[in-house]
């Protein structure tokens, strides 16, 4: 919608007639109704042309809706030309090419408002398309235009960006979104049987139709038939698909009647159909009936800064389906970002999956990821414990045994020393006891690795800066 604001009537009603004339939506506005047009408009893509005035002030108005970009008539008004939301000049006589070059330059700042203003302007909701960085933004505008209309649309991207979701929000926002909408993957129906499963068959069409059925084609009447793995469909399929998208018509297998296709096509590939065109695997027609309007849709290393916002909404799913969830730490997250993403966000959906298991309802640290998603350098937690406690523990390891582990001579041996096992019956001072046995164990790994520290703590399974702290406890080195 164009406002023309101009009390020069003459110039304001020939305005009007030059852009009525080439196809825009104007109206003209006097001064009193202004405020109340520009209120009613500023959330859709409106912009007012203003011209001289005789109550209001120029600069008053255009800083009143900063939302809405204004265009000025007249030289007169060129030093309002620094206000952010004046896009340009128009002068007399009025010029066709500069005129619609300015009008275009409206719709950009209407469509490109940061912030709040943006937000308002769109109330339309996406299913599961999560993301603000730039590439995902593109992607929901692109959703958006195509939307309305019925045109074929063409999905590209590698494996896993979520191809499918971007055409289930194409469909949820189009006029058909009260219609089913049918997924086909055409790569996993082998194609003697595509046939069949997209246009249905007659009773005895063939071996083993004991009765009549519908195909994807009359199931998504209606709404929209999704084709995804598009490339991977036969040529001999291709043929058929391309004369139902020319004549909006097909014949189930076997039958002889004709039935009309009100569905919106709607193909899927990560593969490159050009090349495949120039090969001959693919062809060229089909090609451009599916690639009405293509969408290519960003791979997660595009859009490494969307991680922690699909983790939170992989969670969610997760924690709906199995009750339990996991968080990440900054710094996991980090590292996240740092990968390449060869399997996209279906690869990210399994990490999750696979942590919440390993750590449910617990904090992920870049430790506990995977080897290959580690790319931050961090030294785990290993806690240190107070020496009464690991005391307590050694004592249990030593009796933890109890008597089977020893054969029937051993038990019937008298149990005279520690070394047994046994308790004398002079009994022991079990802390002198337990030191002497710690101080021959260490002694026996450092001489064994000639006193390696880092090989005889992991022989003792302990940290290396305990055993150094054990070593210097009991003053052993190697003098």
């Amino acid at each position: 919608m164009i406002l023309i604001l101009d009390n020069n009537n003459n110039r304001a009603i020939g305005l009007h007639a030059a852009l009525t004339f080439i196809g825009e939506t104007a109206q003209l506005v006097d001064e009193t109704s202004l405020q109340s047009f520009c209120e009613k408009h500023q959330q859709q893509e409106c912009m007012v042309i203003l011209g001289a005035l005789q109550q209001l002030n120029h600069e008053a108005v255009i800083k009143q809706f900063p939302a809405i970009p204004f265009l000025l008539i007249g030289e007169t008004l060129k030093p309002l030309l620094s206000i952010a939301n004046v896009v340009g000049l128009i002068c007399e006589p009025f010029n066709h090419d500069v005129t619609t070059q300015l009008l275009h330059d409206c719709q950009q700042y209407q469509r490109m408002l940061p912030g709040d203003h943006k937000q308002a302007k769109s109330n339309k909701s996406f299913d599961g398309l999560v993301g603000e960085t730039e590439a995902v933004k593109d992607v929901r505008f692109l959703i958006e235009q195509v939307a309305k209309t019925d045109a074929n649309v063409l999905i590209l991207g590698e494996s896993g960006t979520g191809k499918e979701v971007v055409a289930r929000n194409v469909h949820l926002l189009s006029k058909r979104n009260t219609g089913p909408f049918v997924p086909v993957n055409c790569g996993a129906i082998p194609g003697e049987l595509l046939e069949s499963e997209l246009f249905g068959h007659e009773k005895g069409a063939f071996t083993g139709a004991i009765s009549a059925r519908k195909g994807r084609f009359e199931l998504a009447q209606g709404g929209t038939l999704f084709l995804d793995e598009i490339g991977d469909m036969p040529l001999q399929m291709q043929v058929k698909l391309l004369r139902v998208l020319q004549e909006r018509s097909y014949e189930r297998v076997g039958g002889t009647k004709p039935i009309q296709a009100d569905v919106r096509i709607i193909a899927a590939t990560h593969r490159n159909l050009e090349e495949m065109i120039e090969k001959g695997d693919f062809r060229e027609d089909l090609f451009y009936r599916l690639n009405v309007f293509p969408i290519e849709n960003p791979s997660l290393s595009e859009r490494a800064d969307d991680i922690p916002l699909l983790l939170k909404e992989l969670m969610r799913r997760v924690n709906e389906q199995s009750g339990t969830t996991a968080k990440f730490t900054e710094r996991a997250i980090q590292s996240l970002k740092e990968h390449a993403w060869p399997g996209n966000i279906r690869e990210l959906a399994n990490l999750v999956e696979r942590m919440v298991i390993m750590f449910p309802d617990k904090v992920v640290d870049v430790p506990d990821l995977p080897a290959k998603y580690r790319y931050i350098e961090v030294e785990a937690y290993e806690p240190e414990y107070p020496e009464e406690l690991m005391e307590r523990d050694a004592f249990n390891d030593i009796f933890s045994t109890g008597f089977s582990d020893y054969d029937e001579e051993e038990l019937d041996t008298p149990a005279t020393t520690v070394d047994s096992g046994l308790l004398p019956d002079e009994g022991i001072e079990l802390k002198e006891y337990l030191a002497e046995l710690e101080i021959s164990l260490i002694s026996q790994a450092l001489e064994r690795y000639d006193y390696v520290v880092a090989r005889a703590a992991e022989i003792l399974g302990v940290r290396r800066t305990t055993l150094v702290e054990k070593m210097k406890k009991y003053n052993l080195t190697r003098d």
